[in-house]
């Protein structure tokens, strides 16, 4: 068979709608121009001659612009490989405030966080601990303050970490983080929020949510894959035990030759994602608005998950009675629709979601949780393709049964 030829492959795929923006974005102008410079910068930027400077510029410069994103202080500030890598790097028994060695010895993880973070760092699988979620996918802060309590008066001296995720990736619903701070703060412990979700699409100011440290990444925002951050809220707070060691890069807390094309692309992402934020949430929620309304018209009896509550103006994760999601992600694909089941960390698995168990959804129902997500480049015409793609998905499925029943 011949193979096709090139520019019709170019044709079909640019014809093509995708909602996953989730998993990843396309790349940013702004980051595509920024990494194309940095490709010509040959110095390491921890040389003190002048090419070396210039690279070291590139990195600094990132580093400030996605300071400025969450509102913190640029040398707080440290660059990884991406989110999974940053919340490994924060959850260490070994995270430390001033002069306070001592270790942290519970970690104390809600039940809908990121794969990344349900592993537990570096903390022993007997120091971890789940802290359950409403219905809602809310966090339950009685069920945190509870346990926070029963630790302080059992344990002397005991000093918890807290793993909170700002807004869910599949769902997309905002956690109560300021307040979640508040309570682990009165207990002595540390909060760690992944923002990897949050970061570029709604306000994710350190100093508000009160998080000792925040990790996020650059392709969620239309950055690079293979860049992210650790964000600290105060110069006090110290990664003891760096999961990469060597020639004392990123202020002694991440060893190896800085990223800077990835860098220099991802501060070029946050940037551009912050200055644009409060506009693209509002266009992005009025798209999510009217495309559940049309959900709703061709599927009376879909289930919005977090519908009601706060969430990310660009997420909508839904379920309809009788359509798995492996036979309605199939079916969108083929129409030329890209969407998702939850999380895409799962190489490629369409499998029941957790964070849905964990808000004790009926697994008849959860089997056919679909994400949709928008992003900034994202139109009304994509709406509508999906829309006529699940129209006819439905109108498919009915037919057979009415098929197979006669």
């Amino acid at each position: 068979m011949a193979e096709p030829d090139r520019h019709e492959v170019d044709a079909t795929m640019s014809e093509r709608v995708y909602l996953d923006w989730n998993a990843t974005t396309p790349l940013r102008p702004e980051a595509r121009a920024a990494m194309a410079a940095a490709f010509d910068c040959a110095g390491n930027p921890s040389s003190v001659h002048a090419e070396g400077r210039a690279a070291r510029y590139l990195v600094e410069q990132a580093r400030e612009r996605v300071a400025g994103l969450l509102g913190a202080e640029p040398r707080n500030v440290i660059f990884t490989s991406g989110g999974t890598e940053a919340n490994a790097l924060a959850l260490s028994p070994q995270l430390a405030v001033g002069g306070d060695k001592g270790p942290r010895d519970r970690l104390l993880i809600s039940a809908i966080e990121h794969p990344s973070v349900r592993a537990g760092g570096r903390f022993a699988g007997a120091s971890i601990e789940d802290v359950p979620v409403l219905s809602s996918g809310v966090i339950d802060l009685a069920a945190l303050q509870a346990r926070l309590d029963v630790l302080r008066a059992t344990e002397t001296g005991v000093r918890p970490l807290v793993a909170l995720m700002h807004a869910n990736n599949e769902t997309g619903v905002v956690q109560p983080v300021a307040e979640a701070a508040a309570l682990v703060h009165a207990a002595g412990g540390l909060l760690h929020v992944d923002a990897v979700q949050s970061a570029g699409k709604i306000p994710c100011d350190i100093e508000r949510l009160q998080a000792d440290t925040v990790a996020i990444s650059a392709h969620k925002l239309g950055g690079p894959k293979g860049a992210g951050a650790l964000v600290k809220r105060s110069e006090a707070i110290h990664v003891g035990d760096p999961l990469f060691k060597g020639g004392g890069q990123e202020r002694g807390s991440r060893g190896g030759t800085e990223n800077v094309i990835g860098i220099a692309g991802f501060g070029a992402a946050a940037e551009a994602a912050g200055n644009a934020l409060a506009p693209t949430a509002l266009r992005m929620a009025a798209l999510r608005d009217r495309l559940e309304a049309m959900l709703r018209d061709i599927s009376p009896d879909a289930v919005i998950f977090g519908e009601g509550l706060e969430r990310l103006p660009n997420t909508t994760m839904f379920a309809v009675p009788g359509i798995k999601a492996e036979t309605a992600l199939i079916a969108l694909d083929l129409a030329g629709v890209a969407v998702s089941s939850g999380s895409a960390c799962s190489s490629g698995k369409v499998a029941g979601s957790p964070v849905l168990a964990a808000m004790n959804v009926p697994a008849a129902l959860a089997i056919g949780a679909v994400r949709v997500s928008l992003g900034p480049a994202s139109t009304d015409r994509d709406v509508d393709v999906l829309i006529s793609a699940w129209r006819n998905l439905v109108a498919g499925l009915s037919k057979g049964r009415r098929e197979v029943a006669a």
